[in-house]
């Protein structure tokens, strides 16, 4: 039992879950302007994990005969015979009927959006298919979590930071695209679309800069919007170094330290972010 629980962990990349919590934790403390209700912030932990199970695993049913082909990803676990398409499926509908039941228990606001953001997060899995786009569609669909932390608070959209949710599907389209050029030259092979196949992975990492400045400026912006002091400034300093890094340390025609950018400096961006926000609040 617990073998398989790891099987499926490592499948769903559950570790990830850094990248997009943090930024609906964020919006929650700033809605509550501190320390939010210790019942809603247990039921958005729970719809966050809800959603991005389900997705995340949709996303491996999706693409199984792509990763059965592709050399770099034969060995997950759906095409490696690991985890059947029935236990699959199963976890997609157990995790979202978690998430469901975790937008009801916060309040109608959340419960009216939850099926779009989840079905946000479920088309994502099909755009490569018919758009290079795709990686923005990603952002986009990250860019909710926030959304869904403000409105866990206040009911309503009212006064909601917009500068946050543009800043996080620019910064998750950015690292997606330096990402997706591990998998240019398969999916240019089979019909799939990416920046990197579209456009080549020069280009795509010139995007991917921009994507990122423009995430940067935001981030700056949320901080000025909200009103928040120094030490978030402080972890905006931060955050503007390892987007630095990860452009530093990973080039086109090198991608061997592509693993390190994605995960390590990202994961440090959106918990510096959020952890700033919280020290922000605590000392105004």
């Amino acid at each position: 039992m617990w073998h398989k629980l790891g099987i499926l962990l490592e499948m769903i990349k559950f570790k990830h879950s850094v990248f997009a919590l943090p930024f609906a934790l964020m919006a929650l403390v700033l809605a509550a302007d501190g320390l939010p209700p210790l019942r809603i912030l247990f039921w958005v932990v729970v719809a966050m994990v809800g959603a991005r199970t389900a997705a995340m695993t949709f996303n491996r049913i999706a693409d199984k005969h792509f990763d059965a082909a592709n050399p770099r990803t034969t060995g997950r676990a759906l095409p490696a015979g690991l985890v059947s398409d029935k236990e699959s499926w199963l976890l997609v509908l157990v995790s979202s009927a978690f998430f469901f039941l975790a937008c009801a228990m916060i309040n109608r606001s959340t419960l009216t959006l939850a099926p779009f953001a989840l079905g946000l997060t479920l088309f994502y899995s099909l755009t490569k298919r018919f758009t290079w786009l795709c990686h923005l569609v990603l952002g986009l669909a990250l860019a909710l979590a926030p959304v869904g932390g403000w409105v866990a608070i206040t009911d309503s959209f009212a006064g909601y930071p917009w500068m946050l949710s543009l800043g996080v599907l620019f910064w998750v389209a950015g690292f997606d695209c330096i990402y997706a050029c591990l998998d240019a030259d398969y999916d240019r092979s089979v019909g799939l679309y990416s920046m990197p196949a579209i456009l080549g992975r020069e280009n795509s990492f010139r995007l991917a800069v921009i994507f990122h400045g423009i995430a940067f400026i935001l981030f700056t912006l949320t901080g000025i919007l909200m009103h928040l002091n120094g030490w978030y400034y402080a972890g905006i300093v931060i955050t503007g170094a390892a987007l630095f890094y990860q452009h530093l340390i990973v080039k086109p025609e090198d991608l061997s330290r592509i693993r390190q950018s994605f995960f390590s400096m990202n994961g440090i961006i959106a918990l510096t972010l959020f952890i700033a926000t919280c020290l922000s609040l605590a000392t105004s």
